[in-house]
């Protein structure tokens, strides 16, 4: 028997929920922190976002470059497969550690993102939340001779790497002039608990839990393969490369997620 044909044994007729990382967006051209043969990056702290005017300026301006690429992404067969389920009944919702948005893109109703999204920007003093799109248009419009060079490379979460350059404003928010940050969680930052209550209900609603390209180095995903270990759910992980939740996978495929989740909406569609 194949690893697929064990997931789907294990899956079939039961109530999914589904935890989603990075390298279920590798294939539509979003790159992974952690991915095999992925060069060692420290994403930018909470911290020293706030603290530091020249990182915060360094942040914005390769962040802003990086936006035009990020949002050319496009959901692949990975995220419809999961879309697919979700409309079948098979799924109960998708919790993913991704800020790209394209699961939503895909079709996904219920999805909850733990680490934010990129496409909100959120004001540190006042919470008041504005459209990425419109922040994007402000920095063009104060930073006109700032472009987006054809080689550049794309880092994870839609940044680029660039060098200090003088004279880059950063918008202020418009209802109180406090300090704005994309509305995801940085590294020192924790998951609001309101949003991790809401993908732990999920997991509780469900009978599986299906993880899929997440080495499960973050907490959010180990506590919720806890939750699921602690309510006998089977566990299925699709993932390159190992993750710190094998030893208690159900079934454990070591693939790539597009064409495995591909592979399993197909047999659990009709299961």
């Amino acid at each position: 028997m194949s690893a697929i044909e064990e997931a789907v044994e294990v899956l079939a007729g039961k109530s999914i929920a589904v935890l989603t990382g990075a390298g279920v967006s590798t294939d539509s051209g979003i790159p992974d922190y952690r991915g095999e043969g992925t060069p060692r990056r420290t994403p930018m702290s909470f911290r020293q976002f706030v603290d530091d005017d020249e990182r915060r300026e360094r942040y914005w301006a390769g962040s802003h470059l990086g936006w035009r690429r990020f949002t050319d992404a496009k959901p692949n067969d990975g995220h419809l497969a999961l879309a697919e389920l979700e409309r079948v009944g098979v799924i109960r919702g998708v919790l993913t550690q991704n800020v790209d948005d394209l699961h939503r893109r895909a079709g996904s109703a219920r999805v909850i993102e733990l680490h934010g999204a990129m496409n909100s920007v959120l004001c540190l003093s006042c919470g008041q939340l504005f459209s990425r799109d419109d922040i994007a248009a402000r920095l063009t419009e104060s930073n006109p001779w700032l472009d987006l060079p054809d080689d550049v490379v794309l880092l994870p979460d839609g940044d680029v790497d660039v060098r200090r350059m003088a004279g880059f404003t950063i918008p202020d928010c418009t209802n109180c002039g406090g300090m704005l940050k994309p509305d995801v969680v940085f590294f020192g930052e924790l998951i609001p608990k309101p949003r991790f209550d809401a993908a732990a209900a999920v997991v509780r609603e469900a009978d599986a839990l299906l993880i899929a390209g997440s080495s499960l180095a973050v907490n959010s995903g180990i506590r919720l393969l806890d939750l699921a270990a602690r309510l006998n759910h089977p566990v299925v992980i699709i993932n390159r490369g190992p993750t710190k939740g094998d030893n208690r996978a159900t079934v454990r495929l070591e693939a790539g997620t597009t064409q495995a989740l591909a592979a399993l909406a197909e047999s659990l569609k009709g299961a």
